[in-house]
């Protein structure tokens, strides 16, 4: 299976002013991400509101991207749900939209056991021919997918990656000596990208890449090809971006930040709401810093 590319950006959904999914803005948004760096472009993940949109709308979105994209860039489609048979069904519609793979996050609310989540993603990565990356996100789902299930699932030929955002180098460490050295092994925050890079992670799934794809990329490029001190200046210098952009519940930091940045991506669904007054300017404030947004904003 070939790789999804390093730097992929978990998109957001732009919304219209009636918050109906505004397909010809996710297509502009898409060319956008790729234009600034992005290898591949998750959509309907958490970051593009998958909980409220409807399977007409995450298909729309599947076909929308595709088109704009073209063979520029890896699309990978989000299709994890707590059941089984609808992650399925996600899934087999996102590889007749044409997407390049899927990502399959932990199974919300019901809570199963290892072997629970190993047998849900064995099931669906067993009714596709596309490549699967899994995203293991407790605070989101309650469940870790542990390094030794992560492994188990590694062995499964289309299961080529794990998004991990467990915010522990020690996990990410122990799925990295568990897995071989061709399952794909993507940091799931920004934040964290670098020091998993130095533990043998591959890329990142990112939010901050909507604002500084290039840079991101750079940080990336540096680090692989040597340049250590170079890939630490990036990180530190995109470091208050990184966090800044979860100063409340993703993704309404990084709306907002698109919005002050000069690209409107629209409203929120609820039960998300818009940022704070606080929240906006503390995001506009490290925009400024980093030449992102205007002075004025």
């Amino acid at each position: 299976m070939a790789p999804f590319g390093r730097l992929i950006t978990a998109m957001v959904t732009p919304m219209d002013r009636n918050l109906a999914v505004d397909y010809g803005k996710a297509a502009e948004l898409a060319r956008r991400l790729v234009d600034s760096g992005s290898d591949g472009l998750v959509v309907c993940g958490t970051t593009g509101e998958s909980p409220t949109l409807s399977d007409e709308e995450k298909v729309g979105l599947f076909r929308a991207v595709r088109e704009a994209v073209g063979d520029r860039a890896a699309v990978i489609a989000g299709t994890g749900t707590y059941n089984t048979a609808h992650s399925i069904h996600l899934t087999r519609e996102a590889e007749r939209a044409g997407c390049d793979g899927v990502l399959l996050v932990n199974q919300y609310y019901n809570k199963p056991s290892q072997e629970g989540l190993y047998q849900h993603f064995k099931a669906v990565a067993e009714s596709t021919r596309l490549p699967v990356m899994l995203y293991n996100i407790q605070g989101r789902t309650s469940v870790n997918c542990e390094p030794a299930t992560i492994a188990r699932l590694a062995q499964i030929p289309n299961i080529v990656a794990v998004k991990e955002a467990s915010g522990s180098l020690d996990q990410m460490s122990q799925i990295r000596v568990l897995t071989p050295p061709e399952f794909l092994l993507y940091s799931g925050d920004d934040s964290l990208t670098l020091p998993l890079l130095a533990v043998g992670g591959y890329g990142v799934v990112s939010v901050a890449s909507h604002l500084a794809g290039r840079e991101i990329r750079e940080m990336i490029e540096a680090f692989v090809t040597g340049d250590v001190g170079r890939a630490r200046a990036l990180h530190l210098k995109l470091w208050r971006l990184f966090k800044v952009l979860f100063v409340t519940t993703n993704p309404t930091p990084v709306k907002a930040a698109l919005a002050l940045a000069g690209f409107d991506a629209g409203g929120l669904r609820l039960p998300l709401v818009e940022a704070t007054a606080r929240e906006r300017e503390q995001i506009a404030e490290v925009l400024r810093e980093l030449a992102l947004a205007p002075v004025a904003a």
